[in-house]
């Protein structure tokens, strides 16, 4: 009868339940591992007791003991009961310890607890309606998302991404001018610049503190010469300038997302190319029942989406799509819109002209 429960169904609700909330616990210990720096540390020194870690890290044995065993209960680490050492697997390690690595995801630990920091604020906006606002959030959120997004830049942009768009890559060549509309920390666009020598590269970005972290980034890469950020809305691009626009992961965070996308049709010189980098999901839920689809509505819910709204914007959230992509150029009056021949588990690139 209707109402009627499955207790071994609720029993399996209840287990799984129980899973997320160890995951989150977990999460947080997964953070004070990459912030402590133990993941390389265990990358280092190979097998180690509690107590030899203690010795490498100069950190409190008792803490570290607890921290290793619940890495051995996630199969971060593997435990050897006899030798009582842990070991951090090659694999593991190119994940958590190795940020050259492709793999790096350390990085969301540290994102996650930048938005956690905020989340009674959130919550305050279910009621109201409102949001809150990008200076709401800690340095470490942002910190997060330029090591997040480094990694994938680093082994795609120039060789993936920039290479599916041959007329690119032969302004950029010839000494073309590009822009990274929401730079973030600057790493896509101090790339281009080193790819491309001749071009001439510049970063906008509203939060003060990336582009500060930008500029440091650029003279750490020396191509400060070459490569010019500012704090700055992407409404304001200066007209028939730029070659080649990208923004990575941008547009669906934006307060006016159409108005944005219209600047930077405006801005692009005659036969330049916009590059829209977006996350690989669908604009329908039932297609997002995946661990991907969860991340991205719980990142789009506690970031993306309220802070946007935080300033009365659009809110369309991190699950955008490319029905909305689509929608939204034509919007902003482009007339040509192609998605780009490229598989990639995370990502989704769109090639607009004007």
């Amino acid at each position: 009868m209707a109402g009627e429960i499955d207790f071994e169904k609720a029993k399996r609700v209840a287990q799984q339940i129980a899973g997320d909330v160890s995951t989150c616990v977990h999460g947080a210990l997964s953070f004070i591992g990459d912030r402590l720096g133990l993941f390389k540390a265990m990358k280092a020194a190979g097998p180690v007791t509690s107590d030899e870690l203690a010795v490498k890290t100069g950190l409190s044995e008792r803490y570290l003991r607890e921290w290793l065993n619940a890495m051995a209960a996630a199969q971060y680490v593997a435990y050897d009961p006899p030798t009582r050492r842990y070991h951090l697997t090659p694999e593991y390690a190119m994940v958590l310890a190795d940020e050259e690595s492709p793999f790096f995801a350390g990085s969301y630990f540290q994102m996650a607890q930048g938005v956690m920091t905020v989340a009674p604020k959130v919550a305050d906006s279910f009621r109201n309606g409102k949001g809150v606002a990008q200076s709401e959030y800690p340095p470490s959120m942002f910190e997060g998302s330029e090591r997040n997004s480094f990694p994938r830049y680093k082994y795609k942009l120039i060789q993936k991404w920039i290479a599916a768009l041959p007329e690119v890559v032969e302004r950029l060549n010839a000494g073309g001018t590009a822009v990274d509309v929401g730079c973030g920390g600057g790493r896509a666009a101090i790339l281009i610049a080193q790819a491309f020598p001749k071009a001439r590269v510049f970063g906008y970005d509203l939060v003060e503190r990336s582009i500060e972290r930008a500029r440091l980034n650029a003279q750490s890469a020396e191509v400060a010469d070459r490569v010019t950020f500012e704090a700055s809305n992407g409404a304001t691009l200066p007209e028939s300038k730029f070659d080649f626009v990208t923004t990575f992961d941008v547009v669906h965070d934006a307060v006016d997302p159409v108005g944005l996308m219209t600047a930077i049709r405006r801005a692009l010189a005659p036969g330049g190319t916009y590059m829209v980098q977006e996350i690989n999901v669908s604009s329908k839920p039932e297609e997002n029942h995946r661990p991907l689809g969860k991340m991205v509505y719980s990142i789009s819910t506690m970031y993306c989406m309220t802070t946007s709204l935080a300033h009365g914007g659009a809110g369309i959230g991190a699950a955008m799509g490319e029905v909305k992509a689509r929608e939204l150029a034509e919007q902003a009056g482009f007339t040509h819109f192609s998605r780009l021949p490229i598989e990639d588990d995370f990502a989704v690139l769109y090639a607009l002209k004007a």
